[in-house]
């Protein structure tokens, strides 16, 4: 086992506070380090794909957010103009009985959260970081925008998110490629029919035309079923949007699926919806000194594939897994590197040759994604090695590791 070491969680996401939860439960000293007042979940709906889930089965909340969620049985996608279907991926072709699980962010935040509080690990609040510094012998310090230094740690974890101020300080503001098109994003009630409540759906208009809806279940027990809605949209064109109005907007997306008629009537105000905006980075390495980058500080990318959180939370079980591993913290940081490495560079390579094909103006390559899934569905075995895809598991080197997790998983009594 390493000693125990003092170490420090930049930033309350998902990554974060899985991330406290497995090193405090190796008996690390531990501190997480928020911007805002109160930590809190940003966004709207998620897909959780089976290697997430793992994880937080390993974490013992599971069956909490199991019971938030609801499954995911199947992403299916039409074309609206010729009513044909172009994607139909169905996670039974897996064969284990693992699959999707939608669920709401608050809700994933929440059962995360409960857990930190749970075994009293301390949050640092009202600390917007900026930069580290270093103290004598290398340990990193933090530093926030007002000039306030905390530490020195053994380890900083750097879970800030794809604007991370610390990779933007050791590398720049230009390792963040920002995307030409985003989407808005609406939580609405489920509706009471018109939809399947195991399934992720999408209509097309080519590529420059994308709308979705799936179940994302309850924000906290005892809330009504909620569904999210996007809206595939270009970042330049948002100001535009604004000002023609959500009626016309409205109008627009009925006619392209009528049956979202219900959904719509739910949504009266043009701050229901959210507008995210997505870039793209890949670190070379998402170690550096004593400084470790997991989720989307160490890697982000458009959300076509869904991967966002379950790549976070497999990074925070691989840091785990490496430094329960051995007893040098350089050897436990490049062993971290390497569980991850091929993983996230197949995923973040995928992500950013498929966006084009779902946001672009492109003719060709709508054409070509309709005509190139309808064939790999048909094809012998098409089905599992599209469902494997989308499951993320395509060399998903950090899942069985987590099995190999020497520390205890259980609470640490404080």
């Amino acid at each position: 086992m390493m000693q125990r070491l003092n170490i420090a969680i930049c930033g309350c996401g998902p990554a974060g506070l899985a991330a406290a939860l497995f090193l405090r439960r190796s008996n690390h000293r531990v501190v997480l380090i928020e911007r805002f007042a109160e930590p809190k979940p940003i966004g709207s709906g998620l897909l959780l794909q089976p290697g997430g889930q793992h994880v937080l089965e390993h974490l013992g909340l599971g069956q909490d957010i199991a019971a938030l969620g609801q499954p995911v049985t199947r992403l299916f996608g039409k074309e609206t103009v010729s009513n044909r279907a172009v994607l139909d991926v169905q996670y039974a072709a897996l064969g284990d009985g693992r699959h999707g699980l939608g669920v709401h962010r608050a809700a994933l935040f929440g059962v995360l959260y409960a857990a930190v509080m749970a075994e009293r690990i301390p949050i640092e609040t009202n600390y917007p970081v900026a930069a580290l510094d270093r103290a004598a012998g290398g340990r990193p310090l933090i530093i926030s925008r007002t000039g306030r230094h905390l530490g020195p740690f053994d380890l900083v974890i750097d879970a800030l998110g794809s604007r991370s101020t610390i990779a933007e300080s050791l590398y720049g503001p230009k390792l963040h490629h920002p995307l030409a098109w985003g989407a808005l994003w609406a939580s609405l009630p489920w509706p009471a029919s018109g939809f399947d409540p195991h399934t992720l759906e999408q209509r097309y208009t080519r590529a420059n035309r994308m709308i979705g809806v799936f179940p994302t279940g309850q924000r906290s027990a005892g809330c009504g079923k909620q569904a999210a809605l996007f809206w595939s949209l270009k970042a330049q064109d948002y100001t535009t949007w604004q000002a023609a109005g959500i009626v016309a907007w409205k109008a627009e997306v009925q006619s392209l699926w009528p049956e979202t008629a219900p959904l719509l009537q739910g949504i009266t105000d043009p701050d229901q919806l959210v507008f995210a905006s997505y870039g793209h980075h890949t670190l070379a390495l998402p170690v550096a000194g004593r400084l470790a980058f997991i989720g989307d500080a160490a890697h982000s990318t458009s959300p076509q594939l869904g991967q966002g959180a379950n790549m976070a939370l497999l990074d925070a079980a691989a840091l785990a897994t490496a430094l329960a591993s051995v007893t040098d913290l350089d050897q436990a940081l490049a062993a971290y590197a390497r569980l991850r490495r091929w993983h996230v560079r197949l995923y973040q390579a995928l992500g950013a040759v498929l966006t084009p094909f779902y946001q672009s103006d492109s003719a060709v390559l709508p054409w070509t994604r309709d005509r190139m899934f309808a064939i790999l569905s048909a094809m012998p075995g098409g089905g599992p090695l599209l469902a494997s895809l989308v499951a993320g598991r395509w060399l998903a080197g950090a899942a069985p590791a987590i099995r190999t997790l020497t520390a205890p998983v259980q609470p640490v009594q404080s």
